[in-house]
């Protein structure tokens, strides 16, 4: 589970943060925020279960923040601290379902309580949620293999009159009406792998209960698992939150499944999002489309949740050029023009993301035409292609090697460098570009809104998938680029130019100078005015 401790006083967020045991009450991770505004901040991007604050804090009380949370969040668990032993705060804080209201200082006992109390809280509604016989009972109902029919067969294309939708939809007892919906399309990662032969439907029934808990307080909820082995959710929203951000709900949402579904099942969950559509006319479309995005864009990567953006889908009938075209791959290799032939394959998998990112067929014959080259060349000098590329070839023999573009691509770039022998190539990777739009956008607004979420819509990325890219590319978390950045240019700023204190903290992005003092000396040790007066 993971914690925040809001608190204007950085002493007792440290303190409380760095110097409990709160691993032993199964507390993986605790953030630390120094005011409520940094704490929605971090909200936004972490699937916190539990949050600790005080209540009198400036520019937003924690009674406020609670109010904030609930409004998108009513099952993190609230621990309130505080200097007051104030009715109202006690009676406004147990309104808004707080675990705890706790007088400062609390003593050890009293906190851990507290947070254990939180934490039985969060284990008996999720289990209650997940359990297997909840999922049993769902299983042995016939209502549910109806409904998820009919969607199976709306995702395929399946056309009906509009009184034949009217009426079944209402014989299901399914609240969707014919407007804006959008799909969620789910796929359960390699840990669940163990539930193959005993279990795999009980795992799938608890994950779309699960869906339903947490996506089903903003959206009507239609669920079934579909024949690629995708979970596929439609989603409408309420008549009653119909105000609430189309835009960011879903995400968040999604988040919160995957987060619980690793926590309670303990397996993780790839997420595509849709755009919202017409229902039912346009649901096959964007249908494909969130198909061919697992396919195209998050492939073999794991625990993403992934919006679809402007990504056209406009497959038609045609030939596969590249593959064929002088010279081929298997002439470039007879010669031994390697950098030609890695050059061929980057035309050949570009052919087939623009064009063909949705057929098969193109990518098995994009695939098998490759393999006869390698498996030629081989020949050629007396081997097969087993004795020289090792395991890879179980990947061939088995057809994963064709189940997707970026699948081939991998196979295909790792196979031809153990041919160069000993050669090695790497992919430029779309990543490092997301990094320097970031770090460029972040350098030349420092004193405008840099927060994870701005930078995030900057570049037209989800905050979790932009914070997880940029840390395998750099190493360093997004949030500790942005601190550093902040206070090189303020130290920089105190040492060459005659600014004010004041004036320097606006242009580093902190608009309340003390806090900027306060975060100055906490990473220096002295205050800003020190600095520059020692320099």
């Amino acid at each position: 589970m993971q914690m925040i401790i809001v608190d204007d006083e950085a002493h007792w967020v440290d303190n409380l943060s760095m110097h409990k045991p709160w691993h032993t009450l199964g507390i993986e991770q605790v953030h630390k925020a120094y005011s409520a505004h940094e704490a929605l901040q971090i909200l936004e991007s972490h699937p916190i279960d539990i949050v600790i604050s005080d209540v009198l804090m400036p520019e937003m009380t924690g009674i406020e923040l609670i109010e904030r949370i609930r409004m998108f969040d009513k099952k993190i668990k609230c621990i309130i601290l505080s200097g007051h032993s104030d009715f109202e705060f006690t009676k406004e804080a147990v309104r808004h379902q707080a675990v705890d209201y706790l007088l400062k200082p609390p003593t050890d006992n009293e906190l851990f309580d507290a947070v254990k109390s939180a934490i039985d809280q969060l284990n008996t509604e999720w289990e209650s949620i997940s359990s297997y016989e909840r999922t049993q009972y769902t299983l042995r109902e016939n209502l549910p293999l109806l409904r998820g029919q009919l969607l199976l067969d709306a995702l395929r294309g399946h056309r009906m009159p509009t009184e034949e939708w009217s009426r079944k939809l209402e014989n299901y007892g399914l609240p969707f009406r014919y407007g804006d919906c959008a799909l969620l399309l789910v796929r359960m990662e390699e840990e669940f792998g163990q539930y193959k032969h005993n279990g795999q439907q009980l795992m799938e029934y608890a994950i779309i209960n699960m869906a339903e808990e947490i996506i089903g307080e903003f959206t009507e909820v239609w669920g079934v698992k579909e024949e690629h082995g995708y979970l596929a959710f439609l989603l409408q929203l309420k008549e009653d939150h119909s105000d609430v951000g189309k835009e960011t709900i879903l995400e968040k949402l999604a988040m919160q499944l995957q987060y619980k579904v690793k926590q309670f099942l303990k397996g993780s969950l790839s997420i595509v999002i849709t755009e919202w559509f017409q229902f039912p006319d346009q649901l096959p479309d964007h249908y494909r489309q969130a198909s061919a995005y697992f396919r195209q864009i998050v492939g073999d990567e794991r625990e993403f949740v992934m919006r679809v953006g402007d990504f056209e889908q406009n497959v038609s009938k045609g030939t596969l050029d590249a593959i064929h075209m002088p010279p081929t791959l298997i002439n470039l290799l007879e010669v031994g023009r390697w950098d030609a032939a890695e050059d061929k394959l980057g035309t050949v998998f570009a052919e087939l993301d623009d064009r063909w990112s949705e057929s098969w067929e193109h990518c098995m014959e994009a695939g098998f035409s490759i393999a006869a080259s390698f498996t030629h060349l081989a020949h050629r000098n007396g081997y097969t292609l087993a004795n020289l590329i090792g395991p890879e070839i179980e990947t061939l023999q088995s057809g994963e090697a064709f189940s997707s573009i970026s699948k081939l691509r991998k196979w295909s770039l790792g196979v031809l460098g153990k041919l160069k022998e000993n050669t090695s190539n790497e992919i430029k990777d779309i990543r490092s570009l997301y990094v320097k739009k970031v770090q460029d956008f972040a350098e030349k607004n420092l004193h405008l809104d840099v927060s994870l979420r701005a930078l995030a819509d900057h570049v037209n990325l989800h905050p979790t998938h932009l914070s997880k890219i940029y840390k395998i590319e750099t190493g360093e978390g997004i949030s500790d680029y942005m601190s550093s950045l902040r206070m090189e240019r303020a130290c920089h700023l105190l040492k060459t130019t005659d600014k004010k204190v004041y004036q320097i903290s606006m242009e580093v992005g902190y608009l309340d100078p003390a806090y900027f003092i306060k975060v100055f000396k906490r990473q220096f040790g002295v205050t800003p005015q020190e600095f520059r007066d020692s320099n």
